[in-house]
């Protein structure tokens, strides 16, 4: 008997990266790995539940930065020539290997892997792997959610409400011109949330958002069924929080299945592994180490001694994990069901890098969850935060908490030492941008043309993603450029605009460089 519900929600994110005045730039490298780890893994995935005729249902982000780099033709290039040097490697490792069988072995899966990959970028969706997603979006199985234009940390721009509804306004026109649709939900950047918020997404059109546990809890006032049913604000808007326990049994390294034993080791890679002059073609130019997703070795253990990788194990364990996680989410369904008299619904958001990338056996894992969800039991029924609106549109009024996830769940990862000090310079370009808006309403020719570039650049240098960069010391002098680059060139724009001396070869070239959202409208800022 059917107790409860359970929805899936991967996040697809990565922060606009794309530098053609550059021949190879390392920080690019992301969005190559996660096609090739991540989002074609998730494709063939798809693609092989329609195929057998499971009519799942999943819900996914694909964040507006995201998709303008997917979409874009020099990105595109770039990918082919970086997954053909990975298919030249492998060929390589074939034959160093020879000797080694269970490398060996290793070595041809990685190759097959690679010209699967390639054989679905060029040959089955010609480069546009959006098209792919869009494709399984009609299908009725995935329901595919925006985010704010460029993942801008919505809380902390609320000082200026025109800059908050810019994001979410050219999210919401660019998501319904690349997929057809305007989208029902969103995923707010970070799972920051204010209230108000929810205003200005009802007037974009979107009916839903997902926050972390705490914004539903701490709701005014108190949420009967806690994070079990989706709430209301008073805009008609929809809130759906975060279950802690599904979330932590995948999301954790330490606790959750991506730490077994069995699954393959992240951080041990032939570009680090292997003697320099063998791998120096296949790593940066400048002859930096990278990781090339060529990796042999298991987690073992909290050892330096790893053991081989044996896929076959690993395979074993991801059906494992999955069915305990449905076992799990059984029980839970069960007990809740009994508590609440109704239908609990159990939201487990993840970040979509997570499977694939990070945890490399994840996609099977979801393959086989959603398998056995399909045939193994009738406890739970996957359902997209959509379509549980559309049975279940009666749920309680009820307003949010101010939240976001991440450390503490506020905004401590976004505003801290290491970060504080651009805000004063976002907050300024801001009422910049506004002020030009207003005061140019009706531009055309080269000043439009000035205004759209100054809302991207504006845009850009909202991202959350440079903030967390500097927070997590991961690679803090790009994300420190880029944030005084795009404020740079914002300030430059509009000091040429203000003068009436808008210099055209200044504003191709960054025009060129930065040019995400081809039909955006600068007057979202009116």
């Amino acid at each position: 008997m059917e107790k409860g519900y359970l929805s899936l929600v991967l996040h697809a994110h990565l922060p606009y990266v794309r530098h053609p005045e550059y021949a190879d730039f390392l920080e690019e490298d992301w969005l190559f790995e996660a096609i090739t780890e991540t989002y074609i893994p998730l494709l063939h995935v798809y693609e092989g539940l329609l195929a057998d005729s499971i009519n799942f249902k999943i819900t996914m982000s694909l964040t507006p930065t995201l998709a303008s780099m997917l979409m874009d033709p020099l990105l595109q290039d770039r990918y082919v020539k970086h997954i053909e040097q990975l298919i030249e490697l492998s060929e390589k490792e074939i034959d160093r290997t020879k000797w080694q069988p269970e490398f060996n072995h290793l070595a041809r899966e990685y190759n097959k892997k690679f010209k699967a990959c390639r054989h679905t970028f060029v040959d089955r969706y010609h480069r546009k792997l959006v098209n792919a997603f869009r494709r399984i979006q009609d299908s009725g199985c995935l329901e595919i959610i925006t985010c704010a234009a460029t993942h801008g940390f919505l809380p902390l721009m609320s000082i200026n409400p025109k800059a908050v509804k810019a994001q979410i306004k050219i999210a919401a026109d660019f998501h319904e011109q690349i997929l057809g649709q305007r989208p029902k939900g969103i995923w707010l950047p970070e799972c920051g949330y204010y209230p108000g918020v929810d205003e200005m997404l009802k007037e974009a059109g979107i009916r839903y958002f997902l926050v972390d546990t705490h914004g539903i809890l701490h709701g005014t006032p108190r949420p009967r069924f806690g994070i079990y049913a989706p709430v209301y604000c008073k805009s008609g808007v929809a809130a759906f929080g975060r279950d802690i326990e599904s979330s932590k049994a995948v999301w954790s390294a330490e606790e959750g299945y991506p730490g077994d034993y069995n699954y393959r080791e992240f951080y041990r890679d032939v570009g680090f592994d292997l003697e320099y002059d063998y791998i120096r073609p296949y790593i940066h130019e400048d002859g930096t180490r990278i990781h090339t997703g060529m990796k042999y070795y298991r987690i073992t253990g909290r050892t330096n001694q790893k053991e081989v990788y044996v896929p076959e194990w690993a395979s074993e364990r991801a059906a494992s994990h999955a069915a305990n996680f449905m076992f799990n989410r059984e029980k839970q369904a069960e007990y809740l069901y009994e508590f609440m008299g109704k239908k609990p619904l159990i939201l487990s958001p993840y970040d979509a890098e997570l499977f694939g990338h990070w945890w490399y056996e994840g996609p099977e894992w979801i393959n086989f969850l959603i398998r056995k969800i399909t045939f193994d039991q009738d406890t739970v029924r996957l359902v997209t935060p959509g379509s549980y609106l559309a049975e279940n549109p009666k749920n309680q009024v009820v307003t949010p908490s101010f939240s976001s996830w991440g450390y503490k769940g506020y905004c401590e990862v976004w505003l801290e030492g290491s970060n504080d000090w651009v805000y004063r310079h976002l907050h300024k370009i801001a009422d910049r941008m506004v002020e030009l808006a207003a005061a140019y309403p009706n531009a055309d020719g080269t000043l439009k043309r000035a205004l759209n570039q100054a809302a991207r650049e504006l845009i850009l240098a909202q991202s959350s993603d440079w903030a967390f960069i500097m927070k997590t010391q991961t690679v803090v002098p790009y994300a420190v450029k880029r944030t005084i680059e795009h404020v740079g060139r914002f300030n430059k724009l509009y000091d040429q605009i203000k003068g009436n001396c808008i210099d055209d070869s200044f504003l191709r070239d960054i025009e060129w460089k930065d040019n995400l959202f081809p039909n955006i409208d600068y007057r979202a800022y009116l």
